[in-house]
């Protein structure tokens, strides 16, 4: 049978973009753990070997984390077009002067220390001006507000429930994008949380994030799903810090930290949920045969182990009994695919 290695996180999530590709048990110590103690977990895991850039290195960063397709610099914050390491702030006095490094969780917050100041994970190249405007006010949502000419977003009174101070409202496409920054940075800095300022944190290590900001986040986290933006981003940084951001990997975990699964184990393939093709499977445990049920036609249909190994692969018309007497006892997962939707499902063969 054909073996091709996938990314894991490919066989858990229903997104249709390419996934990040973290080493084979790099979560495996968050297996079983919710809430605080996953939090816990996932700090341990992404601070054990970080290594700390420097604040100029980051221009050096931004040259593979933070390039469009087209090779221009990724700015959430404006529609200008910046050369990578052209054009750095620098004074500015309008939108597409220069581009700079944005403290997503500004510095005031954390009165500039290390290595907060230049950890990747949560400052951005964006246009000055914009990032000027955006100052150290939290991010949030309002209505109306002022958005520059030529940038993205706005800034306004805050319109969302628990907060109605001036907030900054990034634009919808990148809501997502600051979330699991601000999920990141809670977990990351879990051990200096509670001296961390800002509306957005209430200084407890857990749930280190602000009632408020909370529900804010895990909102835009649910509207905006991982993009591949972000997970090319992921790696790219990954290379330099050796340590990733697991709220890209594994989009879910919000839920068991913060959201609708605190109190539930997390596991590995606990993003396999909001199935979207309809299909039943049977017998369970399966055998030497796995039939498939289904009213839907041209699907591409795929078996993984849990490793992440693809093992067979075909496609499929309605009704199938698939041959697996060659698969061993154990857990799949069993994928089906039709115009860029997928929908997985696990499966046990027991003899």
């Amino acid at each position: 049978m054909k073996k091709n290695f996938l990314p894991l996180l490919l066989l858990f999530l229903n997104l249709t973009v390419a996934f990040s590709q973290p080493k084979q048990g790099y979560y495996d110590q968050a297996v079983g753990k919710t809430g605080a103690e996953l939090k816990t977990t996932l700090y341990s895991i992404i601070s054990s070997g970080f290594v700390s850039k420097s604040y100029d290195f980051l221009y050096t960063i931004y040259e593979t984390s933070d390039v469009t397709p087209e090779g221009y610099v990724w700015d959430m914050y404006s529609n200008c077009t910046w050369v990578p390491g052209q054009k750095k702030c620098g004074n500015y006095s309008k939108v597409c002067d220069c581009y700079n490094r944005e403290h997503s969780i500004p510095q005031s917050w954390f009165d500039s220390r290390s290595p907060m100041v230049s950890d990747a994970f949560h400052v951005y190249p964006t246009d000055g001006k914009v990032n000027g405007q955006r100052s150290n006010f939290p991010f949030g949502e309002c209505s109306g507000g002022t958005t520059l000419s030529g940038g993205r977003g706005r800034l306004g009174n805050s319109t969302f429930t628990g907060y109605s101070g001036t907030v900054f409202e990034p634009d919808d496409e990148y809501k997502g994008d600051f979330a699991r920054t601000y999920f990141y940075f809670a977990t990351r800095y879990q051990n200096i949380m509670t001296s961390i300022g800002g509306e957005s944190f209430n200084k407890t290590t857990y749930p280190a994030l602000s009632d408020w900001a909370k529900a804010l986040f895990l909102k835009w986290h649910r509207q905006d799903p991982v993009s591949k933006k972000e997970t090319d981003r992921n790696n790219a940084v990954e290379v330099y810090q050796k340590n990733r951001n697991p709220f890209i990997d594994h989009p879910e975990l919000a839920e068991y930290v913060w959201g609708s699964k605190v109190g539930e184990p997390w596991s590995l393939s606990s993003g396999i949920e909001n199935l979207k093709i309809e299909f039943s499977i049977s017998p369970v445990p399966a055998k030497d045969f796995l039939n498939i049920k289904t009213n839907e036609y041209n699907l591409t249909c795929r078996i993984f182990n849990i490793q992440g190994q693809e093992l067979m692969k075909t496609a499929i018309d309605g009704n199938i009994s698939l041959p697996i007497s060659d698969l061993n006892n154990g857990m799949y997962l069993l994928q089906l695919e039709k115009e860029g939707e997928k929908t997985i499902q696990k499966f046990v063969v027991s003899r």
